[in-house]
């Protein structure tokens, strides 16, 4: 401890003793008497004991409660600018921590409601694999319609996981946008046939985005276009500085609207057709903001959807 408190105040020492010095070096030079500067030297020892004493004894119980571990009681004792700025710091750096381990929880949390979710939409088109199986009915395009249900809960999936990690490996170019959703239409023409919904593309889009994730967002506003069409009916794309994507289907309503991008929101027709798992979109969203794409949705009950793409 005396080491220690030495050490704190080596500088303060080391005045005293070049001041002192000074003091001897004027006595010596000018001939006064040797017993002014013992008297002086006494005096100013006297003080500097006195000083050094006091402080001591605060440096002795600021270090025992630092060791100790501060209470709120002994916070009196670190008083000095210098100790509050500490404190203040470690006040800062501790709020940090608490923020990052409720965001941490937060991402947990989430993550468990997604996994729970994942697996219950995972759950249906295996069942009806199943269930084809057993009954020996494999009709190859319902096979085909479960199969690709399983590849886009698996794609949503790991996309979620890569944007929840911020590890998502975006790569702007040009994009032909039109190409994208003839691959798209290409990707789901197993459901188009399925339903017997017709489906038109009309103009172009060029823009500056990332390919991948541009076609993964897009693929979950497709999706939901089918999977709420009345079978016969009839989806269109249109291209113009954006994607319009309108389909003929159940709707929404209005008051669901402003809700539609939160996760796990499915909205009172998605509960009703048992259809919405709240995630596409949800995704789709989070996709293109970070795209630096704006989404609107425009819809009437059983008259239909429309949702819009275009840049901010």
């Amino acid at each position: 401890m005396i080491g220690s408190f030495l050490r704190e105040y080596r500088t303060f020492f080391l005045a005293y003793i070049l001041l002192t010095s000074s003091y001897l070096i004027l006595f010596y030079l000018y001939q006064l008497p040797w017993a002014f500067f013992l008297q002086s030297v006494f005096l100013s020892w006297t003080i500097f004991l006195i000083l050094i004493l006091s402080l001591f004894w605060k440096f002795f119980h600021r270090m025992k409660a630092l060791q100790d571990g501060i209470h709120e009681s002994d916070l009196y004792l670190l008083n000095k600018p210098i100790d509050r700025a500490y404190l203040s710091l470690l006040e800062k750096e501790k709020d940090d921590a608490r923020q990052q381990l409720l965001s941490y929880k937060k991402r947990e949390e989430d993550l468990q409601a997604v996994v729970k979710l994942w697996s219950h939409q995972m759950k249906v088109p295996l069942a009806a694999l199943s269930l084809m199986s057993q009954t020996k009915k494999l009709d190859p395009q319902d096979v085909d319609n479960q199969l690709l249900r399983l590849d886009n809960y698996q794609a949503n999936l790991l996309n979620y996981l890569k944007l929840s990690n911020q590890s998502s490996d975006f790569r702007f170019e040009e994009v032909e946008v039109r190409q994208i959703m003839v691959d798209l239409v290409k990707k789901y023409r197993t459901h188009f046939l399925h339903k017997q919904i017709a489906v038109s593309i009309e103009g172009k889009w060029k823009l500056k985005s990332d390919r991948k994730w541009l076609s993964f967002a897009l693929s979950q506003i497709l999706d939901n276009a089918i999977k709420y069409s009345q079978e016969g009916g009839s989806v269109q794309i249109q291209l113009d500085k954006g994607v319009r994507i309108s389909d003929q289907g159940i709707g929404i309503l209005q008051e669901d609207i402003p809700r539609l991008f939160d996760q796990g929101f499915t909205g009172f027709n998605g509960r009703e057709h048992q259809k919405a798992s709240g995630f596409g979109l949800y995704l789709a969203k989070r996709v293109l903001d970070q795209l630096e794409l704006d989404i609107e949705v425009r819809s009437q009950v059983d008259e239909g959807t429309q949702v819009m793409v275009r840049k901010k």
